[in-house]
């Protein structure tokens, strides 16, 4: 289903949407532009969300680590016998 809006853009924008597509292409060009912003902009902020998350629980990983690697540790040095 399609449907109808009027919306308003830069002089300069109409110049470069018309560069790249015909006058009968328009509305599915601005279509397919923005969803793949949107795409884009949902990627960067995920990317975000994972880099603050792996911050705030980089001390707790690194401790959880630390134990695990003791624990592997204490358990080879026991087979070694």
């Amino acid at each position: 289903m399609h449907r109808r809006v009027n919306i308003t853009l830069p002089e300069e924008t109409i110049r470069l949407i018309s560069r790249v597509t015909g006058k009968g292409d328009r509305s599915r060009f601005i279509d397919k532009a923005v969803k793949h912003y949107i795409e884009e902009i949902g990627k960067a902020n995920l990317r975000k969300q994972l880099k603050e998350g792996a911050i705030q629980r980089a001390e707790r990983d690194l401790g959880l680590a630390h134990e695990w690697f003791l624990i592997e540790e204490e358990t080879w040095q026991k087979s070694k016998k």
